[in-house]
């Protein structure tokens, strides 16, 4: 785990990450990882004197279960309340089965998924504040309810989720082949490129923690958007 700027905690899980960030109103988790990691979880929570008690908020980017995998146990475990986009929400609570696109991404579906939960506050407003600091930025195309985040901390921080990845200190490409809508994603791209912010987490790949916006827009140069 490493402090990517003050109170933002990145927190690997095998290939995902996932963030935590401490608040005046306690913990604030943005994704939960793979299934079966919650005690990963408590431990990075322990390392920053914290408990699953102070978890307040579960801040969801998308349904798929490598960033949902631990969110109805840590739900049951610190009543936090959890937050997701309205069109994201069924395959969350279970109401619906996503079926992916790809063959690949369909087989891995089929051995691993996250457990589902209620979710407490339905995002149906782009650039809506969930909660204090936050604002919540609709960027569909990895999934049609994909969300990012950007707190107002630091100059900035923003959470991409799967809107993006970061390699080696520059940004690129989240998994195409896991994205339902590859021209909506590449919108997303450049519409995130189009805010204001010093440092990026993403859901894969390393944080950016200086002029992140820079790297972004390096990398919407090379998308048509259209």
């Amino acid at each position: 785990m490493r402090e990517v700027v003050d109170g933002v905690f990145e927190l690997s899980l095998g290939f995902v990450n996932v963030h935590l960030v401490l608040t005046d109103d306690g913990v604030v988790l943005v994704d939960t990882g793979l299934p079966r990691r919650s005690t990963r979880i408590d431990k990075a929570l322990h390392d920053i004197k914290k408990q699953i008690g102070d978890v307040r908020t579960i801040l969801l980017t998308h349904h798929h279960f490598d960033h949902t995998g631990n969110v109805a146990d840590l739900r049951t475990r610190s009543g936090a309340r959890v937050f997701a986009h309205a069109a994201d929400a069924p395959v969350i609570t279970g109401a619906i089965r996503a079926e992916p696109k790809r063959a690949l991404v369909r087989l891995v579906s089929r051995f691993m998924s996250a457990e589902p939960t209620k979710i407490d506050q339905l995002i149906t407003t782009d650039e809506s504040e969930p909660i204090p600091g936050f604002t919540a930025l609709h960027t569909p195309g990895h999934t049609r309810g994909h969300v990012s985040y950007l707190l107002d901390r630091a100059g900035g921080v923003l959470f991409a989720g799967d809107a993006a990845a970061g390699k080696k200190g520059e940004v690129g490409s989240a998994p195409r082949a896991a994205a339902e809508n590859l021209g909506d994603l590449d919108r997303s791209v450049l519409k995130l490129a189009s805010h204001t912010f010093e440092n990026a987490v993403f859901g894969h790949g390393q944080a950016i923690s200086a002029r992140a916006v820079e790297r972004f827009r390096a990398y919407a140069s090379t998308l048509s958007g259209d």
